[in-house]
């Protein structure tokens, strides 16, 4: 029987292939890989870096939205590491490693100059890179993340860590994940749930150990980042407080 996530992840394999784009791993050093969809060509177009969420791959997140930027931009989409191909055998699981091991492979491309786009917990990853090697970030795009990621961000729905909320292991606790995530509410028939959860939700040793790494303490001052930064937020976000805003330059 066909694993219905793993055919849509198949269709927008097809869309990104259809803007001229290609998969490609990229060497960081020995035992660390990116897998990247980039572009088949050189050209002079601004590079944008596509850095997903937690809740799938690069191309499963940015699939429709690549058509569109591909005419404007040259689009680079990573996989983080223990996402879709990327993997990595070095015990560093800070969000700060998982920018640096991106820099590295932009460099090792070829590109020296782009705009990281954040997502969630690729948010989080933009950010490091913006506050690290703001020399090579011409500015920062943020969908629904804070700069850092605090306790209270965990303790707001009554799980006891990021992994019992990020990381579901039946359908029921990937319908909550759903219904905290998304604006409007979407119903699914059980089988494309299991799925998803099948093919998705890979690696969770190394996914949790990211998670307990990206969680800091309230101390913990906002980096100041010199970039203009582009920040796109729902106003009934659930998962993330809007409060830090004040200390963010926009």
């Amino acid at each position: 029987m066909v694993n219905l996530a793993a055919a849509l992840r198949s269709s927008m394999r097809i869309i990104v292939e259809s803007t001229g784009s290609v998969q490609h791993t990229v060497d960081i050093e020995p035992g660390t890989r990116i897998n990247f969809w980039l572009p088949k060509k050189t050209s002079d177009k601004p590079a944008v870096l596509l850095i997903h969420g937690f809740a799938g791959d690069g191309v499963l997140t940015w699939g429709l939205q690549v058509r569109s930027l591909s005419k404007r931009y040259s689009v680079y989409i990573p996989d983080l590491l223990f996402f879709g191909g990327s993997y990595t055998d070095k015990p560093d699981r800070s969000p700060e490693f998982q920018a640096e091991c991106l820099v590295k492979a932009m460099r090792i491309l070829g590109v020296h100059e782009f705009v990281p786009v954040g997502f969630s917990y690729g948010g989080v990853v933009a950010f490091n890179i913006a506050e690290l090697h703001g020399d090579m970030v011409k500015a920062l795009v943020v969908s629904s993340s804070p700069p850092v990621m605090t306790d209270s961000n965990v303790n707001r729905f009554g799980f006891k860590s990021l992994s019992d909320l990020l990381l579901p292991e039946t359908v029921e606790g990937l319908e909550f994940l759903f219904s905290v995530a998304l604006h409007k509410r979407i119903w699914l028939p059980k089988r494309p749930l299991k799925d998803y959860l099948k093919i998705m939700f890979t690696n969770r040793k190394e996914r949790a150990e990211l998670l307990e790494a990206l969680v800091i303490s309230k101390d913990t001052a906002i980096p100041n980042i010199p970039q203009r930064i582009h920040l796109l937020w729902g106003e009934n976000d659930r998962f993330f407080d809007l409060g830090f805003r004040k200390d963010v330059r926009m």
